[in-house]
């Protein structure tokens, strides 16, 4: 891989390799771009097959931070951290503590919070070294575990599918076969049993199937045969690339609209979805409730200000569904335009990027 040919091709600003010694961390933070503010993203530990593998990922990851910070509006750019590593087996406070001074020394351009394999109690050891962490509990005056909200807005966005398809925003009766009922799958789940919804789910994690099935009264499959289901809407909400060449034909789904990032594997993978009528909804519009509610802690965290925020991207799906007819486009690359018209305009505007300042402890 030529690092410099990949960064410039696609605008990343900067890559930074962090080792400590001590305490076995191996992380990768990616900035992809700062024109709209401090990069802001969640920190993922996996337990990656390689090193490549680890870098391609936090790369995707960061550039979708930069394109979902737009299309939700917020002052904040795109960045990602992965931790290489087994987050079943391999946390320690000491490594927390190692990577919150790598966060730190990046003086503000940089914001991390949890993600897949972290957790509040991880950003919280973040915490101890740097004040550029967000996320934390509701007791250091932060907004919590993002999941909830995560699920709240696609929740809301799959409403805004509901409606460019059926002509309604109703999910009662709907079949929603749930990819991943983990935290964010879970709270989805809650969402879409209380509307009425009939709901197939699958999950690596026996436990996780067996708490949905008792609370919401799903129907499980396996991992496998989640593509095959009958259904109306497909919600993969475990990692990405599950929409692919292999899986595409099998779906029988009208909607694919999910919390996972990355649901793409390839850009001509939406294409192809347009093509046969199923609609896309965006991830990076979808997904994007856990980064609003955390970006509300700006100004001093307010949850119903916050939630209400998140709501919002109901509108925002719609918005780029219309483009998406306008222009004849497919809704991934409606929601690009989208997300790049906004960045373009601050980019003449201001000519210069924005900086975060510490401020007390906190950030801004």
């Amino acid at each position: 891989m030529n690092l410099f040919e990949v960064m410039e091709q696609d605008g990343y600003e900067e890559l930074v390799f962090c080792q400590d010694r001590e305490s076995g961390l191996k992380a990768v933070i990616a900035i992809h771009d700062t024109t709209l503010g401090p990069a802001l993203g969640g920190t993922r530990m996996w337990n990656y097959a390689s090193e490549q593998e680890a870098i391609v990922d936090v790369l995707r990851l960061a550039k979708g931070m930069t394109y979902k910070n737009s299309a939700a509006g917020l002052n904040l750019g795109g960045g990602k951290t992965v931790i290489i590593g087994d987050p079943k087996l391999a946390k320690s406070e000491r490594m927390f503590r190692a990577f919150g001074r790598f966060v730190q020394g990046l003086n503000g351009r940089y914001i991390t919070a949890e993600d897949v394999g972290t957790s509040v109690a991880d950003m919280e050891i973040v915490s101890q070294e740097t004040d550029f962490v967000a996320g934390l509990s509701q007791s250091h005056g932060s907004s919590g575990d993002p999941s909830p909200a995560t699920a709240f807005g696609v929740y809301r966005g799959m409403k805004a599918a509901a409606r460019e398809v059926y002509g309604t925003d109703s999910l009662e009766g709907r079949i929603i076969a749930v990819q991943g009922v983990g935290h964010v799958g879970y709270y989805l789940c809650k969402h879409l049993y209380e509307e009425g919804a009939r709901l197939i789910v699958t999950d690596l994690d026996g436990e996780a199937v067996r708490r949905v099935r008792e609370d919401f009264q799903a129907a499980a499959v396996s991992p496998e045969d989640i593509y095959d289901a009958a259904c109306d809407i497909y919600a993969p909400c475990a990692l990405g690339a599950t929409v692919n060449d292999t899986t595409i034909p099998r779906l029988r789904a009208k909607i694919i609209a999910g919390a996972a990032n990355n649901q793409l594997k390839e850009l001509r993978h939406g294409q192809m979805l347009h093509e046969l009528g199923i609609l896309y909804a965006p991830d990076y519009v979808i997904n994007a409730g856990g980064v609003i509610n955390i970006a509300n802690e700006q100004n001093g965290y307010q949850a119903e200000q916050a939630y209400g925020q998140v709501a919002g991207i109901q509108n925002n799906l719609a918005e780029v569904f219309r483009i998406s007819k306008a222009e004849g486009i497919p809704p991934h690359a409606a929601a690009d335009r989208m997300a790049l018209d906004r960045l373009n305009r601050y980019k003449e505007a201001r000519g210069t990027h924005l900086r975060s300042k510490r401020t007390g402890g906190g950030w801004k």
